[in-house]
Formats: structure tokens, C-alpha cells, sequence
């Protein structure tokens, strides 16, 4: 099975697991604990799929140490952390080639935004606080 099948098999279990959740009444708060308060770093495709499935929405920072609008992100993504009911992870591309190219992340820094486990908004270059936290809020209600 190649990695894209397993990722798409990996989604589609934890979707049905969700609506078989839903449909027996549960929450989905009650599924998930709250999300991190800081930036969570990834360290491999499992550990990335692992942290979109056990959070509802998730914003992934693709980035580069090298990088410097990357640099100038990154105290907005720990505010988003720290202030939004997302998830964040950051997935550092030069170490994790192969999931950056998976995602199709051509240059950075890029976000991605999961909500239910699929990736739905994709980010590219520097934004502020207030454009990613509405972003976070269209998805998290």
C-alpha cells in the first residue's frame, strides 16, 4: 500500500469512527482532549496523522529553519496555539521531505488547515493573526 492509499484508508477509518461516534449520541469533545496551547513539532508522517486524527482542527506549519518570512511566522503560529482552539504542528520540510512533498508544499512558509482529519484551506506566505484565527474559527464551530 503506498503512503497516499494508507493516508486516505487512515482518513476514511477515522471518519467513519467519527460519524458512528456521532450517531451514538457522543460528543466529539468528548473524543478529543483539548487542543496543545503551544506548537507541537512532527516528527514523522505517522506522528502527523496521529495528531490531525486526535484533533478537530489543526493548523500545520510547513517550514524551514533557513527560512526567513518562516521566522517572521512563527510567533503568530504560537499565538494561534495559544489563543484558537487549534492544533498546531509544525513539520520542519528539509527533515520531512517526503511529507512535505506529500502535501504538495512547493515553498515556504505554507499552513495547512484539518478539520474532521482532511486538509480544507491551504496558506502560502506570511499572514497575520487575525487572518488565521478566523481561518481556525470557520472551522472550529
Amino acid at each position: 500500500m503506498s503512503d497516499s492509499e494508507e493516508l486516505a484508508d487512515i482518513r476514511r477509518r477515522k471518519r467513519e469512527e467519527l460519524e458512528r461516534r456521532l450517531q451514538d449520541g457522543e460528543s466529539e469533545s468528548s473524543e478529543s482532549p483539548e487542543a496543545p496551547s503551544t506548537p507541537q513539532h512532527i516528527e514523522s508522517a505517522n506522528h502527523l496523522d496521529e495528531f490531525v486524527a486526535s484533533n478537530r482542527v489543526v493548523l500545520v506549519d510547513f517550514y524551514a529553519d533557513w527560512c526567513g518570512p518562516c521566522k517572521m511566522l512563527e510567533p503568530t503560529v504560537e499565538r494561534v496555539a495559544r489563543e484558537t482552539p487549534a492544533a498546531v504542528a509544525k513539520v520542519d520540510i528539509d527533515s520531512l521531505q517526503g511529507l512535505a512533498s506529500q502535501y504538495q508544499v512547493r515553498g515556504v512558509p505554507t499552513l495547512l488547515l484539518f478539520s474532521g482529519g482532511a486538509p480544507v484551506e491551504r496558506v502560502v506566505g506570511v499572514r497575520d493573526y487575525g487572518t488565521l484565527a478566523s481561518l481556525v474559527s470557520e472551522y472550529a464551530a
